[in-house]
């Protein structure tokens, strides 16, 4: 079974964290030394931003994603030294699949929308994911 399971979450998508949460919950539950990793990707501020923003804009950034994703942990029922987190900076895809690598993953559970028009023609961070990854990918939809 699955021992490193990563799961990437979009704090402004909660229907999809949940999806994405039982389902690698209930992987990780299927093996008594599994451990869960939740990260989070916020998005780099363009430079064109830089001076309208406050000096301290990314780590008010960091504390408020780490504050959310500790908050989805602590609802993970399993013990807290196989529940850990992390937030990451920059664009979507390369985040996860780098984290998925320097933590080891062997799964990456992500939840994604159904594929439209849009999608297909500017792709997605799923799709990008699952092309691009060295371990197993499952996409979980509604």
């Amino acid at each position: 079974m699955y021992k490193k399971i990563l799961v990437p979450v979009d704090l402004a998508e909660s229907g999809m964290t949940k999806m994405a949460m039982e389902a690698a919950l209930a992987l990780t539950k299927a093996s008594a030394d599994a451990q869960l990793r939740i990260v989070n990707v916020q998005p780099l501020v363009p430079m064109a931003f830089v001076d309208y923003i406050p000096p301290n804009f990314d780590e008010e950034m960091r504390q408020s994603a780490e504050k959310d994703l500790t908050d989805i942990a602590a609802k993970v029922d399993l013990p807290r030294e196989r529940v850990s987190s992390t937030v990451r900076f920059g664009a979507v895809y390369p985040e996860v699949l780098a984290e998925a690598d320097d933590w080891g993953a062997d799964l990456i559970v992500v939840g994604s929308h159904r594929p439209t028009m849009a999608t297909y023609l500017l792709g997605s961070n799923a799709k990008t994911i699952v092309r691009h990854a060295k371990c197993s990918v499952l996409v979980v939809r509604q």
